[in-house]
């Protein structure tokens, strides 16, 4: 599993502890439709997902939480108090800041820590805080104000608000968490209502092109895990596919676009050519995905 056991913030573990991801969801029922479907999803009313299995990332040699930081990790700024956090987040603007809260006596936050500094050395668009959060009162303060009281727990914001947060995850997962939640620049149109799915679907109508819609929501395991396969698609199949991503949970008006269309489970892959839903794909296979999005292009694809 890609989660392993986090440690209690304050004190050094004791052998007996562990803890689970704490993840949100926000329950949603709406009417069933038939599709393409993958077991690798979540349903929009549904309890929290499993975790996924991490793969090999490239480790950075770099300094570990609480040590001198060494020139490779110069982009992740470590902060000291919460009138520094604060400045922090206020300076990143809209800008997504990923925190990483550690502590000096925790394994899994060393584990973790150059993962960080190899995503902060490739997305410049994303800042990267760390707090040991038992450096002193004013950090161990700033971590009961976030609530925070198990160690390594990432927290994502955006315009000095959370926006998501995670607890003992993999390497991988930290990846697809900052994609998603970060994705300022890729070719994947981000859209905020049904008029600008209506304005993209406008714009295609007549240039043959395959849009493929994918509808997720802002807390979803299965959603994250295939981002990034959409974001390489993306770039490979410019010339003839178009990508575009909701978050159904971002606004009413979003909401209502998934209840109009009958998703009830999150990712939803809708195809749509010529103005028109030819078909859909739910789930997060990626071999699956690549398969529907052939077939829909008119390649013939065995299963």
């Amino acid at each position: 599993m890609a989660s392993t056991a986090a440690n209690i913030l304050f004190r050094p573990p004791h052998p007996s502890l562990s803890s689970n991801p704490i993840i949100t969801s926000s329950p949603y029922f709406l009417h069933t439709t038939p599709s393409s479907r993958s077991p690798d999803c979540r349903p929009l009313s549904s309890s929290p997902w499993k975790r996924e299995r991490s793969f090999p990332v490239s480790r950075a040699t770099t300094a570990s939480p609480g040590t001198t930081a060494k020139p490779m990790d110069e982009r992740v700024k470590k902060v000291h108090s919460t009138e520094e956090f604060d400045e922090a987040l206020k300076a990143a603007k809209n800008r997504l800041v990923v925190v990483e809260y550690a502590a000096s006596h925790s394994a899994n936050s060393k584990k973790i820590y150059p993962f960080m500094v190899d995503l902060s050395r490739t997305c410049g668009d994303v800042d990267f805080l760390l707090v040991m959060g038992d450096e002193s009162e004013k950090t161990r303060e700033l971590c009961r104000r976030e609530k925070v009281d198990k160690v390594p727990h990432f927290s994502f914001y955006k315009s000095m608000e959370k926006i998501h947060e995670e607890e003992a995850i993999g390497p991988d997962r930290l990846m697809g968490d900052v994609l998603y939640y970060g994705d300022n620049h890729s070719a994947v149109e981000q859209l905020h209502s049904r008029e600008d799915v209506e304005k993209l679907i406008d714009t295609h109508k007549a240039d043959g092109k395959l849009l493929v819609l994918d509808v997720g929501l802002k807390h979803c395991g299965p959603c994250v895990k295939v981002y990034p396969t959409v974001i390489k698609l993306s770039r490979q199949m410019a010339d003839t596919v178009v990508f575009a991503r909701m978050n159904g949970d971002e606004n009413e008006s979003c909401m209502n676009f998934l209840r109009a269309m009958d998703v009830v489970e999150v990712p939803t892959f809708l195809f749509i050519r010529d103005g028109e839903i030819c078909g859909r794909y739910v789930g997060s296979g990626k071999g699956e995905l690549i398969g529907e999005i052939l077939r829909y292009q008119g390649v013939r694809v065995t299963y």
